[in-house]
Protein backbone atom coordinates (compact mmCIF):
# COMPACT_ATOMS: atom_id res chain seq x y z
CA UNK A 1 0.00 0.00 0.00
CA UNK A 2 1.13 3.32 -1.04
CA UNK A 3 1.03 6.08 1.69
CA UNK A 4 -0.95 9.12 1.66
CA UNK A 5 1.16 12.52 2.08
CA UNK A 6 -1.06 15.21 3.62
CA UNK A 7 -1.01 18.84 2.86
CA UNK A 8 0.81 20.69 5.30
CA UNK A 9 -2.67 23.02 6.48
CA UNK A 10 -0.76 25.53 8.40
CA UNK A 11 -0.05 27.88 5.96
CA UNK A 12 -3.67 27.72 5.08
CA UNK A 13 -5.72 28.13 8.74
CA UNK A 14 -7.13 31.12 7.82
CA UNK A 15 -8.77 30.73 4.14
CA UNK A 16 -10.10 27.38 5.81
CA UNK A 17 -11.39 28.93 8.57
CA UNK A 18 -13.35 31.20 6.79
CA UNK A 19 -14.48 28.26 3.98
CA UNK A 20 -16.00 26.55 7.29
CA UNK A 21 -17.52 29.82 8.75
CA UNK A 22 -19.02 31.00 5.39
CA UNK A 23 -20.62 27.38 5.18
CA UNK A 24 -22.36 27.78 8.95
CA UNK A 25 -23.36 31.30 8.27
CA UNK A 26 -24.95 30.31 5.14
CA UNK A 27 -26.76 27.57 6.83
CA UNK A 28 -27.77 29.79 9.86
CA UNK A 29 -29.04 32.31 6.80
CA UNK A 30 -30.96 29.77 5.22
CA UNK A 31 -32.82 28.89 8.52
CA UNK A 32 -33.75 31.92 10.24
CA UNK A 33 -34.02 34.26 7.10
CA UNK A 34 -33.21 38.18 6.69
CA UNK A 35 -34.05 38.61 10.11
CA UNK A 36 -30.72 37.37 10.93
CA UNK A 37 -28.57 39.67 8.78
CA UNK A 38 -27.29 41.98 11.32
CA UNK A 39 -25.73 38.99 13.13
CA UNK A 40 -25.21 37.39 10.03
CA UNK A 41 -22.91 40.54 9.23
CA UNK A 42 -21.48 41.23 12.60
CA UNK A 43 -20.05 37.11 12.54
CA UNK A 44 -18.83 38.07 9.33
CA UNK A 45 -16.74 40.88 10.59
CA UNK A 46 -15.62 38.80 13.25
CA UNK A 47 -14.52 36.25 11.51
CA UNK A 48 -12.51 38.50 8.96
CA UNK A 49 -11.17 40.27 12.15
CA UNK A 50 -9.99 36.33 13.62
CA UNK A 51 -8.83 35.45 10.23
CA UNK A 52 -6.60 38.69 10.27
CA UNK A 53 -4.69 37.94 13.21
CA UNK A 54 -4.11 34.28 11.84
CA UNK A 55 -2.41 35.83 8.88
CA UNK A 56 -0.78 38.28 10.76
CA UNK A 57 0.91 36.15 13.11
CA UNK A 58 2.84 34.14 10.15
CA UNK A 59 6.49 35.60 10.40
CA UNK A 60 7.74 32.21 8.71
CA UNK A 61 9.81 32.08 5.57
CA UNK A 62 7.75 31.20 2.22
CA UNK A 63 6.06 27.58 2.65
CA UNK A 64 4.89 26.07 0.02
CA UNK A 65 1.60 23.38 0.29
CA UNK A 66 -0.82 21.66 -1.13
CA UNK A 67 1.70 20.30 -4.50
CA UNK A 68 3.38 24.01 -4.36
CA UNK A 69 0.21 25.69 -5.68
CA UNK A 70 -0.31 27.43 -2.46
CA UNK A 71 2.06 30.25 -0.64
CA UNK A 72 2.30 31.88 2.17
CA UNK A 73 5.01 34.28 3.01
CA UNK A 74 5.16 37.80 4.34
CA UNK A 75 4.16 39.23 1.14
CA UNK A 76 0.90 37.26 1.55
CA UNK A 77 0.44 38.13 4.92
CA UNK A 78 0.75 42.13 3.73
CA UNK A 79 -1.42 42.08 1.13
CA UNK A 80 -4.51 39.78 3.03
CA UNK A 81 -4.20 42.01 6.25
CA UNK A 82 -5.52 44.75 3.34
CA UNK A 83 -7.49 43.02 2.20
CA UNK A 84 -9.22 41.60 5.38
CA UNK A 85 -9.32 44.93 7.02
CA UNK A 86 -10.95 46.93 3.85
CA UNK A 87 -13.82 43.40 3.64
CA UNK A 88 -14.35 43.37 6.86
CA UNK A 89 -14.96 47.51 7.09
CA UNK A 90 -17.04 47.37 4.45
CA UNK A 91 -19.38 44.56 6.21
CA UNK A 92 -19.62 46.83 9.33
CA UNK A 93 -19.86 50.44 7.03
CA UNK A 94 -23.09 48.85 5.04
CA UNK A 95 -25.10 47.34 8.19
CA UNK A 96 -26.72 50.77 8.42
CA UNK A 97 -27.44 51.30 4.83
CA UNK A 98 -29.54 48.23 4.13
CA UNK A 99 -30.94 48.47 7.35
CA UNK A 100 -32.53 52.26 5.75
CA UNK A 101 -33.26 51.10 2.20
CA UNK A 102 -35.32 48.13 4.36
CA UNK A 103 -33.49 45.58 1.83
CA UNK A 104 -31.69 43.65 4.34
CA UNK A 105 -30.22 40.26 3.05
CA UNK A 106 -28.67 38.04 4.50
CA UNK A 107 -27.19 36.43 1.62
CA UNK A 108 -24.97 39.80 1.33
CA UNK A 109 -22.27 39.25 4.07
CA UNK A 110 -21.96 35.88 3.38
CA UNK A 111 -21.13 36.70 -0.34
CA UNK A 112 -18.63 39.72 0.89
CA UNK A 113 -17.14 36.43 2.71
CA UNK A 114 -16.64 34.22 -0.31
CA UNK A 115 -15.16 36.60 -1.68
CA UNK A 116 -12.57 37.85 0.46
CA UNK A 117 -11.67 34.21 0.84
CA UNK A 118 -11.25 34.12 -2.85
CA UNK A 119 -9.14 36.88 -2.85
CA UNK A 120 -6.90 35.52 -0.47
CA UNK A 121 -6.37 32.15 -2.66
CA UNK A 122 -5.46 34.79 -5.30
CA UNK A 123 -3.02 36.33 -3.36
CA UNK A 124 -1.39 33.29 -1.97
CA UNK A 125 -1.70 31.64 -5.30
CA UNK A 126 1.88 29.60 -7.12
CA UNK A 127 -0.24 28.47 -9.73
CA UNK A 128 -2.20 28.96 -12.89
CA UNK A 129 -4.90 26.71 -11.21
CA UNK A 130 -4.91 27.95 -7.78
CA UNK A 131 -4.83 31.43 -9.67
CA UNK A 132 -7.87 30.87 -11.67
CA UNK A 133 -9.53 29.28 -9.00
CA UNK A 134 -9.20 32.55 -6.50
CA UNK A 135 -10.08 34.48 -9.14
CA UNK A 136 -13.44 33.13 -10.36
CA UNK A 137 -14.59 32.63 -6.29
CA UNK A 138 -14.00 36.34 -6.38
CA UNK A 139 -15.57 37.35 -9.12
CA UNK A 140 -18.76 35.37 -8.98
CA UNK A 141 -19.60 36.55 -5.80
CA UNK A 142 -18.95 39.90 -6.87
CA UNK A 143 -20.97 39.68 -9.71
CA UNK A 144 -23.99 38.56 -7.56
CA UNK A 145 -22.79 41.78 -5.04
CA UNK A 146 -23.47 44.79 -7.94
CA UNK A 147 -26.32 43.45 -8.98
CA UNK A 148 -28.06 42.62 -5.58
CA UNK A 149 -30.64 45.48 -5.64
CA UNK A 150 -32.68 43.24 -7.64
CA UNK A 151 -35.59 46.05 -8.20
CA UNK A 152 -32.97 48.79 -9.44
CA UNK A 153 -32.60 48.72 -13.20
CA UNK A 154 -28.95 50.83 -12.45
CA UNK A 155 -28.02 47.72 -10.53
CA UNK A 156 -29.23 45.00 -12.43
CA UNK A 157 -27.11 46.55 -15.31
CA UNK A 158 -24.08 46.86 -13.33
CA UNK A 159 -24.00 43.32 -12.98
CA UNK A 160 -25.08 42.64 -16.34
CA UNK A 161 -22.20 44.27 -17.69
CA UNK A 162 -19.53 43.26 -14.62
CA UNK A 163 -20.47 39.58 -15.79
CA UNK A 164 -20.02 39.98 -19.48
CA UNK A 165 -17.26 41.76 -19.40
CA UNK A 166 -15.45 39.85 -16.56
CA UNK A 167 -16.12 36.16 -18.22
CA UNK A 168 -14.83 37.66 -21.50
CA UNK A 169 -11.59 38.81 -18.65
CA UNK A 170 -11.51 35.15 -17.84
CA UNK A 171 -11.57 33.54 -20.90
CA UNK A 172 -8.93 35.46 -22.01
CA UNK A 173 -6.93 34.54 -19.07
CA UNK A 174 -7.36 30.80 -19.34
CA UNK A 175 -6.77 31.21 -23.26
CA UNK A 176 -3.03 32.22 -21.91
CA UNK A 177 -2.58 30.27 -19.49
CA UNK A 178 -3.42 27.31 -22.20
CA UNK A 179 -0.20 29.09 -24.22
CA UNK A 180 1.99 28.85 -21.21
CA UNK A 181 1.57 25.37 -20.10
CA UNK A 182 1.08 23.96 -23.93
CA UNK A 183 5.14 25.44 -24.52
CA UNK A 184 6.50 25.37 -21.26
CA UNK A 185 4.71 22.06 -19.81
CA UNK A 186 3.61 23.29 -16.25
CA UNK A 187 1.42 25.77 -14.49
CA UNK A 188 3.31 25.88 -11.93
CA UNK A 189 5.06 29.39 -10.89
CA UNK A 190 8.55 28.23 -9.99
CA UNK A 191 8.64 25.56 -12.56
CA UNK A 192 7.45 27.86 -15.44
CA UNK A 193 10.16 30.58 -14.19
CA UNK A 194 12.83 27.91 -13.97
CA UNK A 195 12.11 26.57 -17.75
CA UNK A 196 11.69 29.88 -19.24
CA UNK A 197 15.41 31.28 -17.27
CA UNK A 198 16.43 27.93 -19.13
CA UNK A 199 15.67 28.15 -22.64
CA UNK A 200 17.35 27.95 -25.74
CA UNK A 201 20.07 30.52 -27.14
CA UNK A 202 17.33 32.23 -29.08
CA UNK A 203 14.88 32.84 -25.67
CA UNK A 204 11.46 31.78 -25.32
CA UNK A 205 8.79 31.20 -27.95
CA UNK A 206 6.95 33.60 -28.76
CA UNK A 207 3.53 31.79 -28.08
CA UNK A 208 4.93 32.13 -24.46
CA UNK A 209 5.14 36.27 -24.94
CA UNK A 210 1.54 35.92 -26.14
CA UNK A 211 0.11 34.03 -23.43
CA UNK A 212 1.66 36.03 -20.65
CA UNK A 213 0.10 39.25 -22.86
CA UNK A 214 -3.44 37.19 -22.49
CA UNK A 215 -3.12 36.64 -18.63
CA UNK A 216 -1.61 40.16 -18.32
CA UNK A 217 -4.68 41.53 -20.03
CA UNK A 218 -7.22 39.16 -17.96
CA UNK A 219 -5.36 40.36 -14.47
CA UNK A 220 -5.72 44.17 -15.57
CA UNK A 221 -9.61 43.85 -16.13
CA UNK A 222 -9.79 43.31 -11.90
CA UNK A 223 -7.61 46.28 -11.48
CA UNK A 224 -9.58 48.30 -13.88
CA UNK A 225 -6.28 49.20 -15.58
CA UNK A 226 -6.56 51.11 -19.03
CA UNK A 227 -7.86 49.67 -21.39
CA UNK A 228 -9.24 47.24 -19.66
CA UNK A 229 -11.14 49.84 -17.57
CA UNK A 230 -14.31 50.26 -19.26
CA UNK A 231 -16.56 48.17 -16.76
CA UNK A 232 -15.62 50.89 -13.94
CA UNK A 233 -17.94 53.89 -13.83
CA UNK A 234 -21.08 51.81 -14.54
CA UNK A 235 -21.14 49.43 -12.19
CA UNK A 236 -19.40 51.61 -9.33
CA UNK A 237 -22.27 53.77 -10.22
CA UNK A 238 -25.21 51.43 -10.37
CA UNK A 239 -24.18 49.05 -7.25
CA UNK A 240 -25.18 49.96 -3.89
CA UNK A 241 -22.93 52.25 -2.27
CA UNK A 242 -21.41 50.38 0.40
CA UNK A 243 -20.91 47.63 -2.42
CA UNK A 244 -18.96 50.41 -4.14
CA UNK A 245 -17.06 50.69 -1.65
CA UNK A 246 -16.08 47.30 -1.49
CA UNK A 247 -15.14 47.33 -5.08
CA UNK A 248 -12.81 50.09 -4.95
CA UNK A 249 -10.78 48.73 -2.64
CA UNK A 250 -10.25 45.09 -1.84
CA UNK A 251 -10.52 43.34 -5.02
CA UNK A 252 -7.64 45.58 -6.42
CA UNK A 253 -5.42 45.02 -3.84
CA UNK A 254 -5.92 41.26 -4.09
CA UNK A 255 -5.70 41.33 -7.88
CA UNK A 256 -2.17 44.13 -7.81
CA UNK A 257 -0.87 41.33 -5.58
CA UNK A 258 -1.38 38.41 -7.78
CA UNK A 259 -0.29 40.87 -10.72
CA UNK A 260 2.97 41.31 -9.19
CA UNK A 261 3.60 37.23 -8.20
CA UNK A 262 2.89 36.43 -11.39
CA UNK A 263 5.25 38.84 -12.84
CA UNK A 264 8.43 38.46 -10.67
CA UNK A 265 8.21 34.69 -10.26
CA UNK A 266 6.64 32.68 -13.39
CA UNK A 267 7.65 35.41 -15.98
CA UNK A 268 10.47 37.65 -14.61
CA UNK A 269 12.90 36.33 -16.98
CA UNK A 270 10.59 38.76 -19.74
CA UNK A 271 10.78 41.66 -17.90
CA UNK A 272 11.77 43.18 -20.63
CA UNK A 273 8.74 41.97 -22.68
CA UNK A 274 6.17 42.78 -19.63
CA UNK A 275 7.78 46.00 -18.83
CA UNK A 276 6.58 47.79 -21.60
CA UNK A 277 3.14 46.76 -21.00
CA UNK A 278 3.05 48.01 -17.80
CA UNK A 279 4.93 51.00 -18.54
CA UNK A 280 1.85 51.84 -21.37
CA UNK A 281 -0.81 50.56 -18.29
CA UNK A 282 0.33 52.96 -15.81
CA UNK A 283 0.72 55.98 -18.24
CA UNK A 284 -2.85 55.50 -20.05
CA UNK A 285 -4.55 54.93 -16.80
CA UNK A 286 -3.21 57.96 -14.79
CA UNK A 287 -4.31 59.84 -17.91
CA UNK A 288 -7.18 58.55 -18.80
CA UNK A 289 -8.65 58.58 -14.90
CA UNK A 290 -7.11 62.24 -14.61
CA UNK A 291 -9.41 63.93 -17.36
CA UNK A 292 -12.04 61.89 -17.48
CA UNK A 293 -13.12 62.63 -13.65
CA UNK A 294 -12.89 66.11 -14.87
CA UNK A 295 -16.64 66.62 -15.95
CA UNK A 296 -17.99 64.15 -13.29
CA UNK A 297 -20.86 65.19 -11.67
CA UNK A 298 -21.98 61.87 -9.84
CA UNK A 299 -19.63 61.19 -6.76
CA UNK A 300 -20.07 57.44 -7.39
CA UNK A 301 -18.58 57.67 -11.10
CA UNK A 302 -15.96 60.39 -10.18
CA UNK A 303 -14.38 57.42 -7.20
CA UNK A 304 -14.40 55.38 -10.15
CA UNK A 305 -12.34 57.40 -12.66
CA UNK A 306 -10.48 58.17 -9.29
CA UNK A 307 -9.49 54.78 -9.01
CA UNK A 308 -8.34 54.17 -12.72
CA UNK A 309 -6.00 56.65 -11.93
CA UNK A 310 -4.75 55.17 -8.63
CA UNK A 311 -3.99 52.11 -10.16
CA UNK A 312 -1.95 53.86 -12.67
CA UNK A 313 -0.08 55.89 -9.54
CA UNK A 314 0.75 51.91 -8.38
CA UNK A 315 1.46 50.03 -11.58
CA UNK A 316 4.40 53.19 -11.65
CA UNK A 317 6.35 51.20 -8.48
CA UNK A 318 5.77 48.07 -10.56
CA UNK A 319 7.16 49.20 -13.71
CA UNK A 320 10.01 50.37 -11.62
CA UNK A 321 10.79 46.71 -11.51
CA UNK A 322 13.06 46.52 -8.23
CA UNK A 323 12.09 45.65 -4.74
CA UNK A 324 12.61 49.43 -3.74
CA UNK A 325 9.81 49.59 -6.49
CA UNK A 326 7.40 47.02 -5.32
CA UNK A 327 7.88 48.23 -1.58
CA UNK A 328 6.14 51.68 -3.04
CA UNK A 329 3.13 49.89 -4.27
CA UNK A 330 2.75 48.41 -1.07
CA UNK A 331 2.50 51.48 0.83
CA UNK A 332 0.66 53.37 -2.21
CA UNK A 333 -2.18 50.03 -1.88
CA UNK A 334 -1.93 50.67 1.75
CA UNK A 335 -2.42 54.34 1.83
CA UNK A 336 -4.80 54.26 -1.20
CA UNK A 337 -7.43 51.76 0.99
CA UNK A 338 -7.10 53.97 3.96
CA UNK A 339 -8.24 57.20 2.24
CA UNK A 340 -10.86 55.01 0.16
CA UNK A 341 -12.86 53.47 3.26
CA UNK A 342 -12.53 57.01 4.48
CA UNK A 343 -14.28 58.81 1.64
CA UNK A 344 -17.15 56.06 1.53
CA UNK A 345 -17.43 56.40 5.47
CA UNK A 346 -18.08 60.30 5.16
CA UNK A 347 -20.83 59.36 1.81
CA UNK A 348 -22.03 57.00 3.89
CA UNK A 349 -22.77 58.79 6.72
CA UNK A 350 -24.90 61.38 4.56
CA UNK A 351 -28.69 61.15 3.82
CA UNK A 352 -31.02 63.15 1.90
CA UNK A 353 -34.66 62.79 2.22
CA UNK A 354 -34.55 61.27 -1.49
CA UNK A 355 -32.01 58.78 -0.87
CA UNK A 356 -28.08 58.66 -0.32
CA UNK A 357 -25.82 61.26 -1.41
CA UNK A 358 -25.26 60.28 -5.17
CA UNK A 359 -24.65 63.63 -6.69
CA UNK A 360 -21.18 66.12 -5.87
CA UNK A 361 -23.80 69.08 -5.78
CA UNK A 362 -25.37 67.10 -2.52
CA UNK A 363 -22.64 68.26 -0.94
CA UNK A 364 -22.95 71.96 -1.19
CA UNK A 365 -22.92 73.67 1.94
CA UNK A 366 -22.05 70.62 3.80
CA UNK A 367 -19.32 72.94 5.89
CA UNK A 368 -22.01 74.88 7.71
CA UNK A 369 -24.66 72.07 8.08
CA UNK A 370 -22.05 68.90 8.84
CA UNK A 371 -18.46 70.84 9.89
CA UNK A 372 -16.48 67.76 11.11
CA UNK A 373 -17.66 65.67 8.29
CA UNK A 374 -16.94 68.59 5.28
CA UNK A 375 -13.41 68.36 7.20
CA UNK A 376 -13.00 64.59 7.65
CA UNK A 377 -13.64 64.16 3.75
CA UNK A 378 -11.48 67.46 2.74
CA UNK A 379 -9.06 65.68 4.31
CA UNK A 380 -9.29 62.84 2.38
CA UNK A 381 -9.97 64.50 -0.95
CA UNK A 382 -6.76 66.42 -0.56
CA UNK A 383 -4.39 63.49 0.29
CA UNK A 384 -5.94 61.60 -2.93
CA UNK A 385 -5.19 64.76 -4.77
CA UNK A 386 -1.57 64.02 -3.40
CA UNK A 387 -1.22 67.27 -1.25
CA UNK A 388 1.94 67.46 1.14
CA UNK A 389 2.29 66.84 4.16
CA UNK A 390 -0.96 64.04 3.57
CA UNK A 391 -0.48 60.72 3.64
CA UNK A 392 -2.14 60.01 -0.34
CA UNK A 393 1.40 62.88 -1.21
CA UNK A 394 3.85 59.99 0.50
CA UNK A 395 2.13 56.97 -1.73
CA UNK A 396 2.71 59.01 -4.75
CA UNK A 397 6.80 59.80 -3.40
CA UNK A 398 7.34 56.05 -2.66
CA UNK A 399 6.25 55.11 -6.51
CA UNK A 400 8.39 57.98 -7.98
CA UNK A 401 11.31 57.70 -6.34
CA UNK A 402 11.71 54.09 -6.97
CA UNK A 403 11.46 54.31 -10.73
CA UNK A 404 13.68 57.15 -11.04
CA UNK A 405 16.53 55.58 -9.08
CA UNK A 406 15.82 52.35 -11.80
CA UNK A 407 16.13 54.54 -14.37
CA UNK A 408 19.58 56.57 -13.24
CA UNK A 409 20.74 53.24 -11.93
CA UNK A 410 20.90 51.84 -15.88
CA UNK A 411 19.81 55.01 -18.33
CA UNK A 412 21.29 53.14 -21.63
CA UNK A 413 18.50 50.44 -20.98
CA UNK A 414 14.43 50.53 -21.75
CA UNK A 415 14.22 51.97 -18.15
CA UNK A 416 15.51 55.19 -19.03
CA UNK A 417 11.66 55.62 -20.40
CA UNK A 418 10.85 55.78 -16.92
CA UNK A 419 11.53 59.18 -16.53
CA UNK A 420 8.78 59.86 -19.07
CA UNK A 421 6.62 57.84 -17.04
CA UNK A 422 7.45 59.90 -13.66
CA UNK A 423 6.78 63.19 -15.38
CA UNK A 424 4.10 62.90 -17.18
CA UNK A 425 2.17 61.02 -14.01
CA UNK A 426 3.52 64.08 -11.30
CA UNK A 427 1.35 65.99 -14.40
CA UNK A 428 -1.72 63.82 -14.01
CA UNK A 429 -1.78 64.10 -10.90
CA UNK A 430 -1.77 68.11 -10.55
CA UNK A 431 -4.85 67.58 -13.14
CA UNK A 432 -6.47 64.84 -11.15
CA UNK A 433 -6.02 67.64 -8.22
CA UNK A 434 -8.82 69.96 -10.11
CA UNK A 435 -12.38 67.78 -9.33
CA UNK A 436 -10.53 66.67 -5.95
CA UNK A 437 -10.18 70.47 -5.12
CA UNK A 438 -13.68 71.24 -6.87
CA UNK A 439 -15.30 68.90 -4.10
CA UNK A 440 -13.65 70.57 -1.39
CA UNK A 441 -15.19 74.26 -3.13
CA UNK A 442 -18.86 72.59 -3.52
CA UNK A 443 -18.55 71.70 0.44
CA UNK A 444 -16.78 74.79 1.23
CA UNK A 445 -18.10 77.69 -1.03
CA UNK A 446 -21.51 76.45 -1.84
CA UNK A 447 -24.73 77.64 -0.52
CA UNK A 448 -26.43 74.54 1.63
CA UNK A 449 -29.16 72.62 -0.46
CA UNK A 450 -31.23 71.73 2.57
CA UNK A 451 -30.97 69.23 5.78
CA UNK A 452 -29.51 65.97 5.84
CA UNK A 453 -31.90 63.52 6.93
CA UNK A 454 -31.03 62.32 10.60
CA UNK A 455 -30.18 58.34 10.68
CA UNK A 456 -30.93 56.60 13.60
CA UNK A 457 -27.06 55.13 13.42
CA UNK A 458 -24.00 56.87 11.76
CA UNK A 459 -21.70 56.01 14.74
CA UNK A 460 -19.73 53.47 13.11
CA UNK A 461 -18.99 55.34 9.85
CA UNK A 462 -18.26 58.71 11.52
CA UNK A 463 -15.76 56.53 14.00
CA UNK A 464 -14.16 54.99 10.60
CA UNK A 465 -13.84 58.36 8.71
CA UNK A 466 -12.49 60.04 12.04
CA UNK A 467 -9.93 57.25 12.40
CA UNK A 468 -9.15 56.83 9.05
CA UNK A 469 -8.61 61.08 9.20
CA UNK A 470 -6.19 60.69 11.55
CA UNK A 471 -4.13 57.99 10.41
CA UNK A 472 -3.97 60.10 6.72
CA UNK A 473 -2.84 63.08 8.99
CA UNK A 474 -0.50 61.88 11.68
CA UNK A 475 0.32 57.73 11.10
CA UNK A 476 0.79 56.48 8.01
CA UNK A 477 3.08 59.96 6.57
CA UNK A 478 5.48 58.96 9.44
CA UNK A 479 9.55 58.21 8.15
CA UNK A 480 9.41 55.37 11.19
CA UNK A 481 5.87 53.98 10.66
CA UNK A 482 5.45 50.20 11.09
CA UNK A 483 3.43 50.04 7.11
CA UNK A 484 7.10 51.42 6.01
CA UNK A 485 9.24 48.54 7.73
CA UNK A 486 6.02 45.80 7.07
CA UNK A 487 6.39 46.65 3.17
CA UNK A 488 9.78 46.69 3.12
CA UNK A 489 9.91 43.15 4.21
CA UNK A 490 7.17 41.64 2.09
CA UNK A 491 9.01 43.14 -1.04
CA UNK A 492 11.89 41.58 0.40
CA UNK A 493 9.81 38.71 0.87
CA UNK A 494 8.83 38.66 -3.01
CA UNK A 495 12.27 39.84 -4.61
CA UNK A 496 15.13 39.02 -2.69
Amino acid sequence: MTETMLPDLAPAYGEILMSLGAMALLMLGVFRGNKSTDFISLMAAALMIVTLFITVTWNETAVYTFGDMFVADRFTSFMKLLVLVASALAVIMSMQYFRDEQEERFEYPILLLLATLGMMVMVSANDLMSLYMGLELQSLSLYVLASIRRDSELATEAGLKYFVLGALSSGMLLFGSSLVYGFVGSTNFATIGHNLAHASAHGPDIAVIIGMVFVLAGLAFKISAVPFHMWTPDVYQGAPTPVTAFFAVAPKVAALALLVRVLYVPFGELSESWSQVIVFMSLASMVLGSVAAVVQTNIKRLMAYSSIGHIGFALVGLAAGSQEGVRGLLIYMAIYLVMNVGTFACILSMRRKDGMVEEISDLSGLSQTRPGMAAALAIFMLSLAGIPPLAGFWGKWYVFKAVIATAVADPASINYGLITLAVIGVIASVVGAYYYLNVVRVMYFNEPEGEFVAQKSVKLNAIMAVGAALLILFLLPQVNSPVLEYARMAAAALIS
